[in-house]
């Protein structure tokens, strides 16, 4: 395995850079107060940290035994990792990368979540039965809280603060008081509860049960039943929409998936899709629901209609879904070792970018406007970098044009200096959408030039340098 992360741009497939990171990489999470991507490497026990603007490794922080799930604190800017082999979460400091502490947890932590509320994170531990509860705050665990059998997925309710937890063997759903992490109730649901959803709407947690074929409707307000829906074989996979009040279930088995009214809990059509649905993801921006089916193909359901808008050839196994509202896009990572981009408002297959084997999840990064991909069994993660205007690596010169031009210092805080042989007449700043931040129309020169940065900001830009013969396409940092 190369035990490197690919960056790739965006728009000409062409690999910007590659970045070492540890073996098997799993789980991923941004964190946006200091533009980090988080990777959590269960191979090689340790989660290598991704610097948002430039892409590259800003350190790897060895943690606990199989690193898996990952969860981020806004509020004191942390990041928690369940290490599943070594029964405990790591802590990491988000502004300073450092280890703050180790917080024993049950046996086989697998899943977090985090309350807002009260800034706790909850980890369920599939070994035990039971859910660490730790401060956010001062890293000391509250208290541990017994749960059902086999606890494997959390999800957190605002409107009541309460955390729900599914337990796979003990088919039932385990109801935590956020403020006083008591347990308020244990609600039976069907065989194999597998996937948790919440519905502000209507206050309402829907829980898929595996073997059951059917799903649960829980009151948020009063913790009862509301019902119990048969539906596909095998719900694996749920996702809400919030403009038609729906909640989408993917029935692997079936190869369907079900849309269940959020106000009245009525089956309102089961669509057939693709052989095996695994991944769903809803598009606000043009109210539509993506489903990744195993057949090679991405259904697109109309989130009015509920109607198949059509039906996108993938790569093969397509096995995990993003959505990137900045334009409007949604990622598909798929098991060919492509991630395929398609347009969320034609539904057009924009490009196919090649990426690392068995590419397995994705983040978001809301500030470079950046896609990350970890591939599971080649030690990467692919950056896809999604611009609209000026393209970095595009320049346009010959190798030996390239070698004699030089920007320096690079960060740059107040200036930089070009340096080069060629006769430079205009130097232009863009920043990563492609908006002219700064032109200079410039005497021609040669040798070198200094250039004022004054008032640009910190952050990644772009400079396009035009010679009497030639362009030149440069990325530039500048941190104040």
């Amino acid at each position: 395995m190369s035990a490197n992360v690919t960056v790739i741009n965006g728009a000409t497939n062409a690999v910007i850079t590659t970045i070492g990171v540890g073996s098997a990489p799993g789980t991923l999470v941004y964190n946006p107060t200091n533009n980090k991507v988080y990777c959590a490497n269960w191979g090689s026990d340790n989660v290598t940290v991704i610097d948002g603007a430039s892409n590259g490794v800003i350190t790897t922080i060895t943690v606990g035994s199989v690193p898996g799930a990952l969860v981020y604190n806004p509020t004191n800017n942390k990041v928690y990792c369940a290490n599943s082999g070594s029964d405990n979460v790591t802590v990491i400091d988000g502004a300073t990368n450092a280890i703050i502490t180790t917080i024993p947890a049950g046996d086989y932590p697998w899943a977090l979540v985090y309350n807002p509320t009260h800034n706790k994170v909850y980890c369920a531990n599939a070994g035990s039965n039971n859910v660490t509860v730790i401060d956010g705050a001062t890293n000391s665990v509250i208290t541990t809280i017994t749960v059902g059998s086999g606890p494997c997925a959390l999800v957190y309710n605002p409107t009541n603060n309460k955390v729900y937890c599914a337990n796979l063997s003990s088919d039932n759903v385990t109801v935590i008081d956020g403020a006083t992490n008591v347990v308020i109730t244990t609600i039976a649901v069907g065989d194999h509860p597998w996937a948790l959803v919440y519905n502000p709407t209507d206050n309402k947690v829907y829980c898929a049960n595996l073997y059951s074929d059917n799903v649960t409707v829980i009151n948020g307000a009063t913790n009862a039943v509301i019902t119990t829906i048969a539906i596909g074989n095998e719900p694996c996979a749920l996702v809400y929409n919030p403009t038609n009040n729906k909640v989408y279930c993917a029935n692997y088995d079936s190869d369907n998936v079900t849309v269940i009214d959020g106000a009245t809990n009525a089956v309102i059509t089961t669509i057939a899709v693709g052989n095996g649905p695994r991944a769903l993801v809803y598009n606000p921006t043009d109210n539509k629901v993506y489903c990744a089916n195993g057949g090679q193909h991405v259904t697109v359901i109309d989130g009015a209609t509920n109607a198949v808008i059509t039906w996108i050839a993938v790569g093969s196994w397509p096995r995990a879904l993003v959505y990137n509202p900045t334009n409007n896009k949604v990622y598909c990572a798929n098991g060919s070792q492509h991630v395929t981009v398609i347009d969320g408002a034609t539904n057009v297959v924009i490009t196919t970018i090649a990426v690392g084997n068995k590419p397995w999840a994705f983040t978001w990064n809301s500030a470079q406007n950046r896609t990350y991909v970890a591939n599971s069994a080649s030690s990467s993660v692919s950056v896809i970098r999604d611009v609209t205007g000026i393209e970095e690596d595009t320049e346009i010169a010959t190798p030996s044009a390239r070698n004699d031009f030089v920007v320096s210092p690079n960060p740059a805080k107040t200036f930089f200096i070009i340096h080069t042989s060629a006769a430079v007449q205009s130097v232009k700043i863009y920043d990563v959408l492609g908006k002219l931040k700064k032109a200079e129309e410039l005497a021609e020169f040669n040798d070198e030039k200094q250039i004022s940065l004054k008032g640009i900001s910190s952050g990644v830009y772009f400079l396009k340098v035009n010679t009497n013969n030639t362009e030149f396409i440069k990325k530039l940092i500048v941190t104040k």
